[in-house]
Protein backbone atom coordinates (compact mmCIF):
# COMPACT_ATOMS: atom_id res chain seq x y z
CA UNK A 1 0.00 0.00 0.00
CA UNK A 2 2.86 2.35 0.74
CA UNK A 3 4.26 1.77 -2.76
CA UNK A 4 0.82 2.55 -4.24
CA UNK A 5 0.61 5.87 -2.38
CA UNK A 6 4.06 6.79 -3.66
CA UNK A 7 2.98 6.10 -7.25
CA UNK A 8 -0.12 8.25 -6.78
CA UNK A 9 2.10 11.12 -5.64
CA UNK A 10 3.98 11.29 -8.94
CA UNK A 11 1.43 13.52 -10.77
CA UNK A 12 1.28 15.78 -7.74
CA UNK A 13 5.05 16.00 -7.59
CA UNK A 14 5.34 16.93 -11.26
CA UNK A 15 2.39 19.31 -11.04
CA UNK A 16 4.01 21.17 -8.14
CA UNK A 17 7.24 21.50 -10.08
CA UNK A 18 5.57 22.91 -13.21
CA UNK A 19 3.36 25.18 -11.11
CA UNK A 20 6.51 26.83 -9.77
CA UNK A 21 7.28 27.77 -13.40
CA UNK A 22 3.78 29.21 -13.95
CA UNK A 23 2.49 26.12 -15.77
CA UNK A 24 -0.59 24.13 -14.75
CA UNK A 25 -1.45 20.54 -15.56
CA UNK A 26 -4.81 20.49 -17.38
CA UNK A 27 -5.17 24.23 -16.79
CA UNK A 28 -6.92 26.84 -18.93
CA UNK A 29 -3.92 28.87 -20.14
CA UNK A 30 -2.73 28.17 -23.70
CA UNK A 31 0.74 27.25 -22.38
CA UNK A 32 -0.59 24.73 -19.84
CA UNK A 33 0.05 21.02 -20.29
CA UNK A 34 -3.00 18.92 -21.18
CA UNK A 35 -2.46 15.30 -20.17
CA UNK A 36 -4.28 12.70 -22.29
CA UNK A 37 -2.52 9.58 -21.04
CA UNK A 38 -1.42 9.22 -17.43
CA UNK A 39 1.47 6.98 -18.44
CA UNK A 40 3.38 10.18 -19.21
CA UNK A 41 3.91 10.87 -15.49
CA UNK A 42 5.93 7.78 -14.67
CA UNK A 43 7.69 7.76 -18.03
CA UNK A 44 8.76 11.34 -17.37
CA UNK A 45 10.16 10.39 -13.97
CA UNK A 46 12.08 7.53 -15.56
CA UNK A 47 13.36 9.01 -18.84
CA UNK A 48 13.15 12.80 -18.47
CA UNK A 49 13.13 14.96 -21.60
CA UNK A 50 13.20 11.94 -23.92
CA UNK A 51 9.84 10.86 -22.49
CA UNK A 52 8.55 14.44 -22.58
CA UNK A 53 9.23 14.78 -26.31
CA UNK A 54 8.08 11.29 -27.20
CA UNK A 55 4.94 11.77 -25.12
CA UNK A 56 4.02 14.86 -27.12
CA UNK A 57 4.69 13.16 -30.46
CA UNK A 58 2.64 10.10 -29.36
CA UNK A 59 -0.27 12.27 -28.22
CA UNK A 60 0.07 11.54 -24.49
CA UNK A 61 -0.01 15.27 -23.79
CA UNK A 62 -0.54 18.46 -25.74
CA UNK A 63 -0.13 22.21 -25.42
CA UNK A 64 -1.53 25.04 -27.52
CA UNK A 65 1.57 27.26 -27.15
CA UNK A 66 4.65 25.07 -26.94
CA UNK A 67 6.99 28.01 -27.46
CA UNK A 68 5.60 29.80 -24.39
CA UNK A 69 5.61 26.57 -22.36
CA UNK A 70 9.33 26.07 -23.01
CA UNK A 71 10.11 29.72 -22.43
CA UNK A 72 8.63 29.35 -18.96
CA UNK A 73 10.29 25.99 -18.29
CA UNK A 74 13.71 27.29 -19.28
CA UNK A 75 13.63 30.76 -17.79
CA UNK A 76 14.91 30.16 -14.25
CA UNK A 77 18.55 29.67 -13.25
CA UNK A 78 18.14 25.93 -12.78
CA UNK A 79 15.80 25.64 -15.73
CA UNK A 80 18.13 23.73 -18.06
CA UNK A 81 17.79 20.82 -15.63
CA UNK A 82 14.01 20.96 -15.34
CA UNK A 83 13.24 17.89 -17.42
CA UNK A 84 16.39 16.05 -16.43
CA UNK A 85 15.46 16.80 -12.82
CA UNK A 86 12.39 14.60 -13.15
CA UNK A 87 14.62 11.58 -13.62
CA UNK A 88 15.08 9.37 -10.58
CA UNK A 89 18.67 8.58 -11.55
CA UNK A 90 19.63 12.02 -12.89
CA UNK A 91 22.92 12.27 -10.98
CA UNK A 92 24.09 8.86 -12.15
CA UNK A 93 22.98 9.58 -15.69
CA UNK A 94 24.74 12.96 -15.66
CA UNK A 95 27.95 11.30 -14.52
CA UNK A 96 27.71 8.61 -17.22
CA UNK A 97 27.10 11.22 -19.93
CA UNK A 98 30.11 13.23 -18.80
CA UNK A 99 32.35 10.16 -18.83
CA UNK A 100 31.03 9.15 -22.25
CA UNK A 101 31.77 12.59 -23.70
CA UNK A 102 35.35 12.34 -22.54
CA UNK A 103 35.92 8.79 -23.82
CA UNK A 104 33.93 8.61 -27.07
CA UNK A 105 34.24 10.81 -30.14
CA UNK A 106 30.58 11.06 -31.13
CA UNK A 107 31.52 13.19 -34.14
CA UNK A 108 34.10 10.92 -35.78
CA UNK A 109 34.23 11.07 -39.61
CA UNK A 110 31.94 8.04 -39.88
CA UNK A 111 29.48 9.25 -37.26
CA UNK A 112 29.45 12.73 -38.80
CA UNK A 113 27.52 11.38 -41.77
CA UNK A 114 24.61 10.34 -39.54
CA UNK A 115 23.21 13.85 -39.15
CA UNK A 116 23.27 14.31 -42.92
CA UNK A 117 21.12 11.22 -43.45
CA UNK A 118 18.86 11.68 -40.42
CA UNK A 119 18.18 15.40 -40.49
CA UNK A 120 19.12 17.06 -43.76
CA UNK A 121 18.16 14.27 -46.16
CA UNK A 122 14.49 14.09 -45.15
CA UNK A 123 11.66 14.90 -47.57
CA UNK A 124 12.98 18.05 -49.31
CA UNK A 125 9.50 19.57 -49.42
CA UNK A 126 9.73 20.23 -45.68
CA UNK A 127 12.69 22.58 -46.05
CA UNK A 128 11.34 24.09 -49.27
CA UNK A 129 8.16 25.03 -47.43
CA UNK A 130 9.80 26.13 -44.18
CA UNK A 131 12.82 28.18 -45.25
CA UNK A 132 13.30 31.37 -47.26
CA UNK A 133 13.82 31.34 -51.03
CA UNK A 134 17.60 30.70 -50.66
CA UNK A 135 16.96 27.83 -48.21
CA UNK A 136 19.16 29.33 -45.50
CA UNK A 137 18.89 27.01 -42.48
CA UNK A 138 20.44 29.19 -39.77
CA UNK A 139 19.51 32.20 -37.67
CA UNK A 140 18.56 35.33 -39.60
CA UNK A 141 19.49 38.88 -38.56
CA UNK A 142 16.30 40.78 -37.77
CA UNK A 143 17.57 44.29 -37.15
CA UNK A 144 15.41 46.42 -39.49
CA UNK A 145 14.06 43.25 -41.15
CA UNK A 146 10.31 42.80 -41.60
CA UNK A 147 10.29 39.25 -42.98
CA UNK A 148 12.28 36.03 -42.95
CA UNK A 149 13.47 36.78 -46.47
CA UNK A 150 14.85 40.16 -45.40
CA UNK A 151 16.39 38.77 -42.21
CA UNK A 152 18.31 36.08 -44.10
CA UNK A 153 19.51 38.42 -46.83
CA UNK A 154 20.62 40.91 -44.20
CA UNK A 155 22.54 38.13 -42.44
CA UNK A 156 24.27 37.05 -45.67
CA UNK A 157 25.27 40.62 -46.45
CA UNK A 158 26.60 41.11 -42.92
CA UNK A 159 28.70 37.93 -43.17
CA UNK A 160 30.25 39.00 -46.46
CA UNK A 161 30.98 42.49 -45.13
CA UNK A 162 32.51 41.13 -41.91
CA UNK A 163 34.74 38.89 -44.02
CA UNK A 164 35.77 41.90 -46.11
CA UNK A 165 35.19 39.90 -49.27
CA UNK A 166 36.73 41.33 -52.43
CA UNK A 167 36.31 40.40 -56.07
CA UNK A 168 38.63 37.59 -57.15
CA UNK A 169 39.11 36.12 -53.67
CA UNK A 170 38.57 32.46 -52.81
CA UNK A 171 36.09 31.53 -50.05
CA UNK A 172 35.82 28.16 -48.28
CA UNK A 173 32.29 27.52 -46.97
CA UNK A 174 32.44 24.73 -44.37
CA UNK A 175 28.92 23.35 -44.05
CA UNK A 176 27.47 25.11 -47.09
CA UNK A 177 23.95 23.73 -46.75
CA UNK A 178 21.87 24.25 -49.87
CA UNK A 179 24.38 26.72 -51.30
CA UNK A 180 22.58 29.96 -50.46
CA UNK A 181 25.58 31.76 -48.99
CA UNK A 182 27.92 30.44 -51.70
CA UNK A 183 25.63 31.71 -54.45
CA UNK A 184 25.10 35.06 -52.71
CA UNK A 185 28.83 35.66 -52.22
CA UNK A 186 29.67 34.66 -55.79
CA UNK A 187 26.91 36.81 -57.32
CA UNK A 188 27.30 39.91 -55.18
CA UNK A 189 31.01 39.94 -54.28
CA UNK A 190 32.61 38.24 -57.26
CA UNK A 191 34.39 35.55 -55.25
CA UNK A 192 35.18 31.94 -56.07
CA UNK A 193 33.62 29.54 -53.55
CA UNK A 194 34.28 25.96 -52.50
CA UNK A 195 31.42 24.65 -50.37
CA UNK A 196 31.39 21.38 -48.45
CA UNK A 197 28.47 19.45 -46.98
CA UNK A 198 27.82 15.95 -45.64
CA UNK A 199 24.25 15.87 -46.97
CA UNK A 200 23.73 14.28 -50.38
CA UNK A 201 20.47 16.16 -50.90
CA UNK A 202 22.11 19.47 -50.03
CA UNK A 203 25.02 18.78 -52.36
CA UNK A 204 22.73 17.92 -55.29
CA UNK A 205 20.58 21.01 -54.74
CA UNK A 206 23.56 23.33 -54.20
CA UNK A 207 25.27 22.18 -57.40
CA UNK A 208 22.11 22.92 -59.37
CA UNK A 209 21.58 26.23 -57.53
CA UNK A 210 25.08 27.49 -58.33
CA UNK A 211 25.31 26.43 -61.98
CA UNK A 212 27.06 29.10 -64.01
CA UNK A 213 28.73 30.59 -60.91
CA UNK A 214 32.35 30.12 -59.79
CA UNK A 215 31.21 27.67 -57.10
CA UNK A 216 32.34 24.09 -56.46
CA UNK A 217 30.35 21.88 -54.09
CA UNK A 218 32.00 18.89 -52.40
CA UNK A 219 30.08 16.10 -50.67
CA UNK A 220 32.60 15.40 -47.93
CA UNK A 221 33.59 15.87 -44.30
CA UNK A 222 35.76 18.86 -43.41
CA UNK A 223 38.55 16.43 -42.44
CA UNK A 224 38.70 14.95 -45.96
CA UNK A 225 41.83 15.30 -48.07
CA UNK A 226 39.56 16.82 -50.74
CA UNK A 227 39.65 19.94 -48.59
CA UNK A 228 43.36 19.86 -47.79
CA UNK A 229 44.23 19.51 -51.49
CA UNK A 230 42.53 22.81 -52.35
CA UNK A 231 44.64 25.94 -52.88
CA UNK A 232 44.75 28.36 -49.95
CA UNK A 233 41.68 30.50 -49.41
CA UNK A 234 41.45 34.23 -48.72
CA UNK A 235 38.50 33.73 -46.39
CA UNK A 236 36.77 30.87 -44.56
CA UNK A 237 33.16 30.84 -43.36
CA UNK A 238 31.23 28.29 -41.33
CA UNK A 239 27.57 28.92 -40.49
CA UNK A 240 25.63 26.44 -38.34
CA UNK A 241 28.36 23.83 -38.61
CA UNK A 242 30.26 24.04 -35.32
CA UNK A 243 27.25 22.51 -33.54
CA UNK A 244 28.10 19.26 -35.33
CA UNK A 245 31.86 19.32 -34.69
CA UNK A 246 31.96 18.24 -31.03
CA UNK A 247 34.34 19.51 -28.39
CA UNK A 248 36.82 16.67 -28.89
CA UNK A 249 37.29 17.87 -32.48
CA UNK A 250 37.33 21.65 -32.03
CA UNK A 251 41.09 22.01 -32.15
CA UNK A 252 41.37 19.89 -35.29
CA UNK A 253 38.48 21.77 -36.91
CA UNK A 254 40.10 25.16 -36.34
CA UNK A 255 43.52 23.80 -37.27
CA UNK A 256 42.19 22.62 -40.64
CA UNK A 257 40.55 26.01 -41.19
CA UNK A 258 43.78 27.82 -40.34
CA UNK A 259 45.81 25.59 -42.65
CA UNK A 260 43.35 26.40 -45.45
CA UNK A 261 43.66 30.15 -44.93
CA UNK A 262 46.16 32.69 -46.22
CA UNK A 263 48.15 34.63 -43.63
CA UNK A 264 46.11 37.83 -44.02
CA UNK A 265 42.82 35.97 -44.28
CA UNK A 266 39.75 35.97 -42.02
CA UNK A 267 37.42 33.28 -40.73
CA UNK A 268 33.82 33.85 -39.65
CA UNK A 269 31.98 31.28 -37.54
CA UNK A 270 28.28 31.44 -36.71
CA UNK A 271 27.15 28.96 -34.09
CA UNK A 272 24.52 28.28 -31.48
CA UNK A 273 26.13 28.39 -28.06
CA UNK A 274 25.43 27.15 -24.57
CA UNK A 275 25.25 29.73 -21.78
CA UNK A 276 27.20 27.44 -19.46
CA UNK A 277 29.93 24.88 -20.01
CA UNK A 278 28.36 21.44 -19.88
CA UNK A 279 28.76 17.95 -21.26
CA UNK A 280 25.01 17.39 -21.17
CA UNK A 281 22.98 16.99 -24.33
CA UNK A 282 19.21 16.90 -24.64
CA UNK A 283 18.30 13.22 -25.24
CA UNK A 284 15.26 13.96 -27.41
CA UNK A 285 17.07 16.39 -29.71
CA UNK A 286 20.02 13.99 -29.92
CA UNK A 287 17.76 11.04 -30.78
CA UNK A 288 15.29 12.59 -33.21
CA UNK A 289 16.72 15.84 -34.60
CA UNK A 290 20.50 16.33 -34.46
CA UNK A 291 22.30 13.06 -33.70
CA UNK A 292 25.69 13.66 -32.08
CA UNK A 293 25.19 17.43 -31.98
CA UNK A 294 26.94 19.45 -29.24
CA UNK A 295 26.74 23.13 -28.33
CA UNK A 296 29.90 24.97 -27.25
CA UNK A 297 30.04 27.39 -24.35
CA UNK A 298 32.05 30.58 -24.79
CA UNK A 299 34.84 28.97 -22.76
CA UNK A 300 34.89 25.85 -24.95
CA UNK A 301 34.71 27.87 -28.16
CA UNK A 302 37.73 29.99 -27.20
CA UNK A 303 39.69 26.92 -26.09
CA UNK A 304 39.06 25.40 -29.53
CA UNK A 305 40.42 28.26 -31.66
CA UNK A 306 43.06 29.96 -29.48
CA UNK A 307 45.95 27.77 -30.71
CA UNK A 308 45.39 28.86 -34.32
CA UNK A 309 43.50 32.15 -34.31
CA UNK A 310 43.07 35.44 -32.53
CA UNK A 311 39.62 36.89 -31.88
CA UNK A 312 38.73 40.00 -33.87
CA UNK A 313 35.00 40.30 -33.19
CA UNK A 314 32.24 38.60 -31.17
CA UNK A 315 28.61 39.39 -32.00
CA UNK A 316 25.74 37.88 -29.99
CA UNK A 317 22.12 37.96 -31.22
CA UNK A 318 20.39 34.89 -29.80
CA UNK A 319 16.95 36.48 -29.56
CA UNK A 320 16.91 36.69 -33.36
CA UNK A 321 16.81 32.89 -33.45
CA UNK A 322 13.47 32.98 -31.66
CA UNK A 323 12.05 35.08 -34.50
CA UNK A 324 13.67 32.87 -37.12
CA UNK A 325 12.32 29.65 -35.60
CA UNK A 326 8.81 31.09 -35.25
CA UNK A 327 8.90 32.15 -38.91
CA UNK A 328 9.99 28.64 -39.89
CA UNK A 329 7.21 27.09 -37.83
CA UNK A 330 4.57 29.40 -39.30
CA UNK A 331 5.71 28.46 -42.81
CA UNK A 332 5.70 24.76 -41.94
CA UNK A 333 2.31 24.98 -40.23
CA UNK A 334 0.84 26.80 -43.23
CA UNK A 335 2.23 24.18 -45.64
CA UNK A 336 1.05 21.21 -43.59
CA UNK A 337 -2.35 21.09 -45.32
CA UNK A 338 -0.45 20.01 -48.46
CA UNK A 339 2.36 18.04 -46.79
CA UNK A 340 -0.04 15.94 -44.73
CA UNK A 341 -1.21 14.12 -47.86
CA UNK A 342 2.02 12.08 -47.78
CA UNK A 343 3.20 12.43 -44.16
CA UNK A 344 2.03 10.99 -40.87
CA UNK A 345 0.43 13.27 -38.26
CA UNK A 346 3.23 12.27 -35.87
CA UNK A 347 5.75 14.09 -38.11
CA UNK A 348 3.78 17.31 -37.71
CA UNK A 349 3.92 16.93 -33.93
CA UNK A 350 7.62 16.01 -33.98
CA UNK A 351 8.64 18.93 -36.20
CA UNK A 352 6.44 21.39 -34.29
CA UNK A 353 7.94 20.22 -30.99
CA UNK A 354 11.46 20.70 -32.41
CA UNK A 355 10.86 24.21 -33.77
CA UNK A 356 8.74 25.57 -30.94
CA UNK A 357 10.79 24.13 -28.07
CA UNK A 358 13.89 25.60 -29.74
CA UNK A 359 12.18 28.99 -29.99
CA UNK A 360 11.47 28.80 -26.27
CA UNK A 361 15.13 28.02 -25.59
CA UNK A 362 16.27 31.25 -27.24
CA UNK A 363 13.39 33.37 -25.93
CA UNK A 364 14.24 32.31 -22.39
CA UNK A 365 17.78 33.62 -22.84
CA UNK A 366 19.35 30.20 -22.27
CA UNK A 367 20.09 29.71 -25.96
CA UNK A 368 22.89 31.80 -27.45
CA UNK A 369 23.74 32.67 -31.07
CA UNK A 370 27.19 33.99 -31.90
CA UNK A 371 29.08 35.28 -34.90
CA UNK A 372 32.82 35.49 -34.32
CA UNK A 373 35.49 36.77 -36.66
CA UNK A 374 38.95 35.25 -36.37
CA UNK A 375 42.32 35.99 -37.92
CA UNK A 376 45.71 34.33 -37.85
CA UNK A 377 48.01 35.79 -35.17
CA UNK A 378 50.35 36.93 -37.96
CA UNK A 379 47.75 39.12 -39.69
CA UNK A 380 49.00 42.70 -40.06
CA UNK A 381 45.87 44.41 -41.39
CA UNK A 382 43.64 46.26 -38.93
CA UNK A 383 40.16 44.77 -38.49
CA UNK A 384 37.16 47.01 -37.77
CA UNK A 385 34.01 45.45 -36.32
CA UNK A 386 30.72 46.15 -38.09
CA UNK A 387 27.05 45.53 -37.30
Amino acid sequence: MQHSRKRQDVPTQIGAYTAAQGIAINGNAPWDIQVHDNRIYHDLMRRGSLAFGEGFVNGWWSCDQLDVLFTKLLRSEESMEVLQGFQLSSRLQSWLITIGERLVNWQSPIRALQVGRRHYDIDPRVYAAMLDSRKIYSCGYWQNARSLEEAQEQKLRMICEKLELERGERLLDIGCGWGGLAAYAAENYGVEVVGITISSQQATYAKEKTKGLPVKILLTDYRSNLVSKEKLFDKVVSVGMLEHVGRRNDKKYFSIAANSLKEEGLMLVQTIGSRKTTYQVDPWINTYIFPNGRLPSAKQLCAGFEDNFKLEDWHSFGRDYDKTLMAWWQNFDHAWAKLREDMAPSFYRLWSYYLLSSAGLFRSGQGQLWQIVLSKPSRKQLYRSIR
